[in-house]
């Protein structure tokens, strides 16, 4: 799966009709539901608000409205671009300025659609990288050289923690877990070992 790594929005001119799309990072519906309020209050001379979210590390959570639109014209196609695009974590929020033409049920697919691709290529994107919390604790006077050697191999040290030991959570991905432990045995002379925590969605940019 992907994200959006930023808000971003791009404007889309059919037949005189203005199609403004809105593209929002959402971690829960409740988010995703406000956006769309702030949207349509925003743009409250507007015709239509029509929406599309996919939330979830894995994209399960979708939802879309048409918001007056014909059944099928706005957001199922909205919807279809984001999952499409594999992306998720998205809110999109379409507003339509009608422009007096008739656009036909194709036309406002095409256009509600074609709203959010434009809007997509507008915005960073990032891959959602599933990876293993490892953590791992080593006495005072190696944890520098450690702490070198793991950033230095391109590991993602997401936190340190200085205590009795100091201790390291990396983030590994988890076709490298066991590469990852033979790794350390041999950075610290078998010195320390590595324990396996959650699994976290990193984001990678593109």
């Amino acid at each position: 799966m992907r994200a959006i790594r930023r808000s971003g929005e791009f404007e889309l001119e059919i037949k005189r009709s203005r199609f403004l799309c809105a593209l929002s990072r959402a971690e829960s519906e409740e988010q995703a539901r406000e956006f769309i309020a702030q949207r349509r209050k925003l743009h409250h001379d507007a015709r239509h608000h029509c929406s599309a979210y996919v939330l979830g590390a894995d994209g399960r959570t979708q939802r879309s409205s048409d918001d007056g639109e014909p059944g099928g014209t706005a957001g199922v196609p909205m919807l279809e671009v984001l999952r499409h695009n594999e992306i998720t974590h998205v809110v999109a929020v379409v507003s339509r300025y009608f422009g007096g033409t008739l656009l036909g049920a194709g036309g406002l697919v095409r256009a509600y659609g074609g709203a959010v691709s434009a809007a997509l290529e507008h915005v960073a994107l990032a891959e959602l990288r599933p990876m293993r919390l490892m953590s791992t604790a080593v006495d005072y006077l190696v944890a520098g050289k450690l702490e070198n050697d793991l950033r230095s191999q391109g590991f993602l040290v997401s936190d340190v923690d200085y205590s009795e030991h100091v201790r390291f959570v990396v983030q590994v991905p988890e076709p490298e877990l066991d590469a990852f432990d033979v790794w350390l045995a041999e950075a610290t002379g078998g010195a320390a070992e590595a324990v396996r925590g959650e699994l976290v969605h990193a984001e990678v940019p593109l």
